[in-house]
């Protein structure tokens, strides 16, 4: 059977472990996919602690992760577009996984010129960064903050908002000083307020660092908040509305084909050191994405 990484309980990384688990049957309208790469992310360990029961209902052992790349090896009914042999990308249910289903209408297909490991990782992390830069409308007459600008969403928004010409300030420790720099982002230390009047902040850390940041805003500025929805929506803005669409994913292929978006993949782990790849994200310290490569040769 193949394998995949779940967790058997909520709680902390000791209720990880690497299974083999039947090979999952596509339903109506979804995609059986062989997992080339699949992203690690910040919400995977927040899903495990229990912080997303919520709005993240699972059945235990649930597999973790939520974005990633291989090919099409089984269909369900009424699919349209996708066949056997394609490679695509798109939301998972459980990702870390040799098989996982995905949404049709939440896959894309993966250009030829996009590598299996850089794909992984565009649905939630530069997705996430894309559908908040455009609710904000950030554009070429854009002062943008990114408050915890060296992670995966982090980096994506500095560089589509540099390309749509924003000058952008990006807020990070300065061990990613140099990352933000060289995506031609202002670096700013943490708990640095702008001394200039801003029109966008795009916060991933949330609480008091959004908090005193958020008083440089403009006063008809936007705000959005990935990590502390609830206090962005007291300051006057919001969480981030997520499309995980067909198109909103092949739009973001098309900027890494072209050259405008690179994921900074930063490390690989196989699945079989998936507890790595996730305590790397865990504990903040990993600059850029973390994937993990499954049989990606």
């Amino acid at each position: 059977m193949p394998l995949a990484y779940c967790f058997t309980a909520y709680g902390g990384p000791e209720t990880q472990v690497l299974l083999d688990l039947p090979t999952p049957q596509p339903g109506p309208g979804q995609l059986l996919v062989q997992v080339r790469a699949a992203g690690v992310d910040p919400a995977d360990w927040k899903v495990r602690s229990g912080l997303r029961k919520a709005t993240v209902p699972v059945t235990f052992p649930a597999i973790l992760g939520r974005e990633v790349a291989g090919t099409v090896t089984a269909t369900g009914e009424g699919v349209t577009g996708f066949e056997p042999g394609d490679d695509v990308f798109g939301a998972a249910d459980g990702g870390y996984a040799e098989y996982t289903l995905v949404d049709a209408a939440s896959a894309a297909h993966k250009p030829e010129g996009v590598s299996f490991a850089d794909a992984s990782t565009l649905p939630v992390a530069a997705g996430t960064a894309y559908d908040a830069l455009d609710q904000m409308k950030v554009a070429a007459d854009t002062t943008l903050v990114v408050i915890g600008a060296g992670g995966g969403v982090g980096t994506a928004a500095l560089q589509i908002a540099r390309s749509r010409g924003a000058r952008v300030l990006g807020i990070a420790s300065e061990s990613k000083a140099a990352v933000v720099r060289e995506l031609g982002a202002l670096w700013l230390d943490r708990g640095t307020v702008p001394r200039e009047r801003v029109d966008a902040i795009l916060d991933l850390v949330g609480g008091d660092t959004l908090r005193s940041v958020a008083a440089a805003l403009a006063p008809d500025g936007r705000l959005i908040s990935v990590a502390d929805p609830s206090t962005a929506t007291a300051l006057g803005g919001s969480g981030v509305t997520r499309r995980r669409t067909s198109d909103a994913f092949a739009a973001l292929a098309a900027l890494v084909e072209s050259g405008v978006l690179d994921p900074r993949v930063g490390l690989r782990f196989p699945l079989a050191r998936a507890g790595e790849a996730l305590a790397a994200v865990e504990d903040g310290h990993a600059a850029g994405k973390v994937v993990l490569e499954i049989g990606c040769g």
